[in-house]
């Protein structure tokens, strides 16, 4: 019974779907992995024990770089012949849907992330909102990762709410809580990773993961972080993560974050999870998501999380538990939020603790593979799928 996973790019599948790939193959799932060209897809296939073909894809809409990708992607589905086809991120999701459904594949599962659309304008907007339309009304079942992305995408008529499935509490992955546990080997390779970055224990230090892009809030958190670091000089900021050429910085924006001597930037690393044992704070101003991940991986490193209150991202923290949900935008709120969380050591571990123990109880990993796979079962099941052998491991490993 063979499932294939289709995205655009390799960084996607090397990420997003960590675990899951192999998870699925350990359940008797003959799994195969679809993006673009890259080392990252290599690497993928390797650490989950899966099969993976390469189609070049582009983000950006390229039509004639869009139709040799249909064609690719449907003849590679009719040589696999796959029982299910789950394709996510929005060019994959439309070419992966609508090739899967041109190969007769039984089920065809569009993995809703987030709504690109929300963050264009004019005639962009409109086409990227047409080609949501498309993929969800292609496709079979729509998989949204958090339950404010399944309203809203529904409350827009992309499609009826009983066509949108939410896994769990939301997240299309889960969190693998151990891997952001803290320990005392964690502690001390933050400790001297402080050191090496020049930060002193005094110093308080502002964290976000993620791609530096206006999207994800990075002009709002520079200016917010300006405006505090004026009253509080013990203040530093850390980004974890690296310039997206697609959604560029302005330049006086990319100027600082170069240049500061209060700001460090680490670039594209392997393995973000033991950044987060440096930060005191953790802030993730973005405007536009489907179910962040970032949030969760700060909660479970007992770091409270200050947000702007954006689809997916109210699914993610916890008002007054967890962190702070602020109005979108409001950057002298964001720079005040700064200041207090920064005084009040107390409230950053008493809001730290809260959400590891809540990204334990309702966004562990295996939880939310356990749902996918008993999702794709059903879907099968209704598909009229004949497969004894496969029905029998399944109803063996339950």
């Amino acid at each position: 019974m063979r499932l294939v996973y289709v995205a655009t790019e390799p960084v996607t599948a090397y990420r997003l779907l960590d675990g899951q790939l192999g998870y699925m193959q350990r359940q008797g799932f003959d799994v195969t992995v679809v993006t673009s060209p890259g080392e990252l897809l290599l690497r993928t296939a390797q650490r989950e024990g899966v099969q993976a073909r390469a189609v070049p894809m582009t983000r950006d809409v390229s039509p004639g770089q869009d139709v040799r990708a249909l064609y690719r992607l449907t003849a590679l589905l009719r040589e696999l012949k796959p029982t299910i086809v789950n394709a996510g991120t929005p060019k994959a999701g439309l070419l992966g849907v609508a090739a899967a459904r041109l190969a007769g594949v039984p089920v065809v599962v569009y993995l809703l992330r987030g709504l690109r659309f929300e963050g264009a304008r004019g005639a962009k907007r409109l086409l990227l909102a047409g080609t949501e339309h498309l993929a969800a009304g292609l496709a079979h079942r729509v998989f949204a990762n958090s339950e404010s992305l399944r309203q809203r995408f529904t409350s827009l008529g992309c499609a009826s709410p009983e066509r949108v499935w939410v896994p769990c509490s939301g997240s299309s992955n889960g969190v693998d809580v151990q891997r952001f546990l803290p320990n005392e080997a964690r502690r001390a390779w933050a400790l001297d990773e402080r050191r090496r970055r020049a930060l002193s224990p005094e110093d308080i230090v502002v964290g976000f993961v993620g791609r530096f892009t206006s999207d994800k809030g990075i002009v709002a958190l520079v200016q917010a972080f300006r405006i505090a670091s004026e009253q509080e000089p013990r203040l530093r900021l850390l980004l974890v993560g690296d310039h997206d050429d697609s959604d560029p910085l302005p330049s006086g924006v990319a100027e600082f974050l170069r240049s500061d001597s209060r700001v460090s930037t680490t670039g594209f690393v392997d393995e973000p999870a033991p950044y987060y044992g440096l930060m005191d704070l953790f802030v993730f101003p973005s405007l536009r998501e489907g179910f962040p991940n970032a949030p969760l991986e700060a909660a479970a490193s007992e770091v409270p999380v200050i947000a702007f209150r954006a689809t997916g991202t109210v699914d993610a923290v916890v008002d007054g538990q967890t962190g702070a949900l602020l109005a979108a935008g409001d950057v002298d709120l964001l720079s005040r939020e700064i200041l207090r969380y920064a005084a009040d050591p107390e409230l950053r571990a008493r809001q730290g603790r809260a959400g590891r123990r809540r990204v334990e109880a309702s966004f562990d990993r295996e939880l939310v593979w356990q749902a996918l796979e008993g999702e794709y079962r059903r879907l099968v099941a209704l598909a009229g799928v004949k497969s004894e052998a496969f029905r029998a491991f399944g109803s063996g490993s339950r």
